[in-house]
């Protein structure tokens, strides 16, 4: 009966998003104000009808109830409970209703938004995030139903993909949907503000919390995602340029643009036209990775759907948000007011160059992502685009976008002054190229760009740390005189400026990580009990192989003892092959053993007819900084989000007060 329930629950969600896409444009073409004020129930009843569906779905995989044929084909009753969870969204089903769940989440937030958003805005905003989640909720209902019966229900299910059943599996998807779906109010905010025709600094700043959920959240994602493929899979890499990688990627890179670009618009106003299309093609791009994984055009450890009915109808969506928005947008922006004008030399002509950067890093991504599968469409021959494409194309680019970042902090608005801002960073600079060409002669011999990334990545460290001091220090006859001064200043200093500093920190932390990988070492051999495989450092030697029963898998697994080059032990750690007899499947395990902030990384191969494993050895130096600097930077945007502005939100007129004493007029 909940399951029933729950599906007339979706259905009459369907209904809601329905009214709530077509109130508030009646009363615009009416100008009846009551019906604009449908859309808010109507977004908060839409959420809570997808709430109850989620959960009527959750609630059927947690008790394993085979009668619904999501829960045969995902579950099993051996299946450890936290995956029976995340199993929800471990399938196209399932993950497409929370991808809906979090669109409502997101109508339902704008719609109680009252004070940070102003009511045309927030109603129009409203019906586009209606239409939105109108669409997709008629692709689930129709194509990818999860409340279908099973008739007859099975004693047992199939069980999830053994690939899925990890921890990082269950918190990734979640954080990238919030990215991805996050994206569809920065949209909606674009679609509203050209349906109205009015494009200004208000609007920047009702836009730019919500890109800053949406950005936090997806770079928290795509960094889950990378590290599960990093473990999981046992190929002992942190990105492997794979499409469905570079779809997360692309909204990304595309959404640090707007989130930059939202900024010259907030102080400025202007950029007004770039920052609406930048709106556009970010969610655009989120789409387009909806399609990539669910339409079936290519076949990938990430992808959900095989079935092409679902990729048609996913490909009729993106001919509908796509190309209509960026019609209403060929049509509209023409008419938008010029906004304020700044000196190429400026804080302002800096991010203009970061975006400048940002989008052809993007369009290198997006050619290297979909060249092969318009080529195979059009001559049905294949090719693979791999990672020399995308190191020879988007690293070029990459690599000035970070020397900016620094120099690009300490121009000021409107007309900088190169000469003073090279003064405030050449401390900065000076040490970075100091600790790069330590590194070099450290490593004399070794891979020559290492260094390079190295001093690169401490270049934008100390840069952040420099604009916070410089900031706090003050300039001229307002300079601090004291330490307690100074640090009393930063303390006080607007919350966006360190959350600022803390995401550019996060990007030295990441580019350092990345470099350290120069030094990376693997070793390969087929090893007995007793014998041992060196790779840099460290020295394994295999102590035992033996089996282990899961709950639903059963294992064969080496233990490992690590010993560096002196013999002395520093650790053990274990890798194994799982076998899954519900799906008759087996996974690699790999084995981690973290030394600070670098691992040494093992996988098991097969076993030898002789006894013998092959294994796989790997030492990763400085390897977690990857990810840590990706936390960062998340962190970064969060504490941004804690700055008054952003809670006080839309600035609104204030109202004439009567001078005293004032004689009424006749």
């Amino acid at each position: 009966m909940l399951i029933e329930v729950g599906h007339f629950a979706l259905a009459l969600a369907l209904a809601l998003s329905l009214v709530q896409a077509i109130m508030p444009v009646w009363a615009m073409r009416s100008g009846d104000t009551a019906l604009r004020a449908v859309a808010t129930p109507a977004a908060l009843g839409a959420f809570a009808c997808v709430l109850f569906a989620f959960a009527a779905l959750t609630y059927a995989h947690a008790t394993s109830d085979f009668s619904v044929q999501n829960v045969v084909e995902n579950s099993h009753t051996t299946k450890p409970f936290l995956y029976k969870l995340s199993g929800v969204w471990g399938n196209h089903e399932g993950s497409m209703l929370l991808w809906i769940l979090i669109l409502a989440l997101f109508g339902a937030l704008v719609a109680v938004a009252r004070d940070s958003v102003p009511t045309v805005l927030r109603a129009n905003t409203l019906a586009v995030q209606g239409l939105v989640t109108f669409v997709f909720v008629l692709f689930l209902i129709t194509t990818s139903n999860p409340f279908a019966r099973a008739n007859p229900a099975p004693m047992e299910g199939n069980d999830l993909n053994p690939l899925l059943q990890d921890f990082g599996l269950a918190v990734h998807p979640p954080l990238l949907y919030v990215g991805y779906v996050g994206f569809s109010i920065t949209f909606a905010f674009a679609i509203a503000a050209l349906i109205d025709g009015r494009i200004d600094a208000v609007w920047a700043r009702a836009v730019r919390p919500w890109t800053l959920i949406a950005w936090s959240f997806l770079t928290l994602g795509i960094a889950m995602g990378s590290y599960w493929a990093y473990y999981e899979l046992g190929w002992g890499g942190w990105w492997f340029w794979d499409p469905v990688e570079n779809a997360s990627l692309m909204p990304w890179l595309a959404g640090t643009a707007l989130l930059h670009s939202t900024v010259v618009m907030e102080k400025r106003d202007a950029l007004k036209v770039w920052t609406v299309l930048l709106a556009i093609l970010t969610f655009s791009l989120s789409l387009l990775g909806t399609f990539i994984v669910r339409s079936g055009v290519l076949t990938s450890v990430h992808t959900f759907a095989t079935d092409p009915t679902r990729g048609v109808f996913i490909l009729a969506i993106l001919i509908l948000f796509i190309g209509g928005s960026l019609a209403l947008f060929a049509w509209r922006a023409p008419m938008l007011r010029q906004g304020g004008l700044f000196a190429p030399i400026s804080r302002e002509g800096a991010l203009v160059m970061n975006n400048l950067f940002l989008a052809a890093g993007c369009t290198t991504v997006f050619v290297g992502t979909l060249y092969p599968l318009f080529l195979e469409m059009l001559t049905s021959e294949k090719i693979s685009v791999g990672p020399p494409f995308f190191n020879a194309t988007f690293v070029p680019i990459a690599i000035p976008l970070l020397l900016i970042v620094p120099f690009g902090q300490t121009l000021a608005w409107k007309r900088g002054d190169v000469h003073a801002a090279s003064q405030r960073l050449f401390a900065a600079l000076g040490l970075a190229l100091a600790i790069g060409l330590a590194v070099l002669a450290l490593t004399w011999g070794g891979p020559v760009l290492a260094p390079v990334g190295i001093g690169l990545g401490a270049y934008l460290i100390l840069g952040a740390a420099m604009e916070i001091i410089s900031r706090a220090r003050g300039y001229g006859g307002n300079r601090a005189r004291t330490i307690r001064d100074v640090a009393r200043r930063a303390a006080g200093m607007p919350r966006s400026a360190w959350g600022t500093a803390l995401a550019h920190a996060g990007v030295g932390i990441l580019v350092l990580g990345i470099a350290a990988q120069g030094w990376a070492t693997e070793g390969l051999s087929n090893v007995k009990p007793g014998e041992t495989l060196a790779s840099g450092p460290y020295v394994a030697t295999l102590e035992r192989v033996g089996p282990r029963q899961g709950e639903n898998y059963a294992e064969t697994t080496a233990f490992l003892t690590i010993r560096n080059k002196a013999g002395d032990v520093v650790g053990t750690t274990e890798t194994g092959k799982r076998f899954y007899p519900s799906r008759k499947m087996t996974v690699t395990e790999s084995g981690l053993l973290t030394l600070g902030v670098s691992q040494v990384y093992a996988s098991l191969g097969e076993v030898m007819p002789d006894g013998s494993i092959g294994l796989r050895l790997y030492y990763k130096p400085l390897v977690l900084l990857i990810w840590i600097g990706c936390l960062v930077m998340a962190i970064g945007g969060f504490v941004s989000l804690t700055d008054r502005r952003m809670r006080v939100g839309a600035p609104k007129r204030a109202k004439a007060k009567p001078l005293p004493n004032a004689v009424p007029a006749e």
